[in-house]
């Protein structure tokens, strides 16, 4: 896939983060796809688009130390965050739906 193009749900993974902030753990982008998008996503899809979205270099996480969670068996928690390139290709994405949608309103009032 060239630079810069991703797909809807890679897109709204890195939109998830971004609007998590300073709190964008799994659980949190899980609810916020679930309010703000309409998606259920299961913990393993999740993660697994984690993983490509990093392979890509599109997003990071660092392993947060401090206190382990006994609901995690212990395990740390990951916070995400997006990439320079990450945020380049949400604007390349963004760029090219706003130039496909630019004037297709009047054909989808007549479907």
């Amino acid at each position: 896939m060239p630079a810069g193009h991703i797909g809807e749900f890679e897109q709204m993974v890195l939109l998830a983060i971004l609007q998590s902030a300073d709190e964008a753990y799994a659980p949190n982008i899980r609810v916020v796809l679930r309010e703000r998008a309409g998606r259920s996503v299961s913990r393993g899809a999740l993660y697994r688009t984690f993983d490509r979205l990093a392979a890509k270099g599109l997003l990071e996480w660092q392993v947060e130390d401090s206190n382990p969670i006994p609901e995690r068996g212990g395990a740390p928690m990951r916070r995400f965050r997006t990439t320079a390139e990450g945020r380049r290709a949400l604007r390349l994405s963004r760029k090219a739906l706003l130039n496909l949608w630019d004037g297709i309103e009047p054909e989808l009032e007549h479907a």
